[in-house]
């Protein structure tokens, strides 16, 4: 049996409400990390993943449920972790050589014996010649090489990545990808796994032997699988390409039951999601909606969710949030992967700002509870106005205060363009849209 290095049993994270009420964060959760492996952790923006992370490596704490090291509980052990982070987090004022010194100095090791282990990491990561430089003399790819040499240089057990090639351009990054694997194949870095947060579907299925992939609002598992591909890995063939479809189905419905994967992996998708008040509105605008329906059409109706992306070079988290939303409005579908645009979609596509204005105005109500909520508050109203506070108190029940704002600024600026109502920003108050007054108004004169 694998061993297994870091244990974590029913952590979650949460932040307790002036109310009895508490922002869930993570919710109850299960996962190990064994040795002999390459973790990766993939899920949407707000789901939790950097928050994980850091309960798994130690530095934060969770709120409930235990993390074990070697099956000590991590608060008392000796816990021999690095972590490499999106940024480059050098240290300006010093030479390579000092930046990647710095963790073994401050361990107490002697001066000789850190400058010969410095020296013996860089030149594994391909650094040896560049010692005496500083890093504002550094590529972007160098500097993210001297970050991997200062992680590595403790002789990690298990190295954390948080996001750590999104910082760079494509080429750079697909190189250090590639070295890294040859690093860990060929076990010239001293570390027993890897975990590696990521958005970036395709570097999952590129590295690693694992993949998790979480749910949000709270984040939680969706589903937790093997992958079998033999190293190395072509983007072009069928099973990898399904295994990225496969991801991509499941990020882009998060309420349906993961589907079955298209490969043999066995893996176990997590229960304990749950449905929540609100729907989380996709931080996405209008104007990106149209364009993604346009583009689809462009494309005979439908395409895969992965070619559009790279067809626009998006990242995952640049598009999802646009699919989420016309697909909550029901301008689209998705299914296995592949964007498909309904009727409704393909008429806002092709009608004129007008009418593109009451079809968004008719699929908001229809579709989005908040809106719906916001509408009826007002036309309940004698001055037909409504405070934001008072949405703003529901949506914290179950949000955390970033993302009730975050919220709060989507429906605005959704409701605004169907004109469904205004908002007053120097009063923080939703009031009756020019709109709404015109048909009342010319209600009013029928009736006379």
């Amino acid at each position: 049996m694998p061993s297994q290095i870091i244990r974590a049993e029913r952590v979650e994270k949460y932040y307790a409400q002036p109310s009895e009420n508490r922002i869930q964060v993570i919710s109850p959760t299960d996962l190990a990390i064994e040795a002999g492996e390459i973790v990766a952790l993939l899920g949407p923006s707000g789901s939790g993943k950097s928050t994980l992370m850091r309960m798994l490596t130690g530095l934060s704490v969770p709120s409930a449920g235990e993390v074990y090291w070697h099956e000590k509980p991590i608060a008392t052990a000796e816990v021999n972790v690095s972590i490499v982070f999106q940024s480059f987090a050098l240290f300006p004022w010093l030479t390579v050589l000092e930046n990647v010194e710095a963790p073994l100095k401050a361990r107490g090791m002697e001066a000789g014996e850190r400058r010969k282990r410095s020296m013996k990491i860089l030149d594994t990561v391909g650094l040896d010649g560049f010692q005496a430089a500083y890093p504002k003399e550094l590529s972007g790819g160098m500097r993210q090489r001297v970050g991997f040499a200062r992680a590595l240089v403790v002789e990690p057990e298990v190295l954390f990545m948080d996001e750590p090639f999104s910082a760079l351009d494509v080429l750079t990054a697909e190189n250090l990808r590639s070295e890294l694997l040859e690093l860990w194949q060929k076990k010239t870095i001293p570390t027993q796994s890897i975990f590696i947060v990521t958005h970036n579907i395709e570097e999952a299925v590129l590295l690693a032997d694992r993949i998790i992939v979480l749910g949000r609002n709270p984040g939680h598992i969706r589903t937790d699988f093997k992958v079998t591909l033999s190293h190395p890995r072509d983007r072009k063939t069928a099973a990898f390409t399904q295994l990225v479809d496969y991801i991509y189905k499941v990020l882009t419905q998060p309420d349906a039951k993961p589907p079955a994967l298209p490969t043999t992996p066995s893996g176990k998708a997590a229960s304990g999601s749950r449905t929540p008040h609100y729907q989380m509105l996709p931080h996405a605008r209008p104007g990106g909606i149209a364009g993604l329906l346009e583009l689809l059409l462009d494309h005979n109706g439908k395409d895969d969710i992965y070619r559009l992306a790279d067809d626009l070079a998006f990242e995952i988290d640049d598009l999802l949030p646009i699919v989420d939303a016309a697909q909550l409005l029901g301008f689209l579908t998705v299914t296995e992967g592949d964007a498909a645009i309904t009727a409704t979609g393909a008429e806002y596509a092709n009608s004129e700002i007008l009418r593109q204005k009451e079809l968004f105005r008719t699929a908001a109500v229809e579709h989005v509870l908040l809106l719906r909520q916001i509408v009826r508050a007002i036309e309940a109203k004698s001055d037909r106005t409504v405070s934001e506070e008072f949405f703003h108190d529901m949506l914290d029940e179950q949000f955390s205060e970033e993302e009730t704002i975050r919220q709060l600024e989507t429906a605005i600026n959704w409701g605004r363009y169907a004109e469904l109502f205004d908002f007053d920003a120097s009063r923080r108050r939703f009031i009756r849209s020019a709109k709404m007054r015109a048909e009342e108004d010319e209600a009013f004169q029928e009736a006379e």
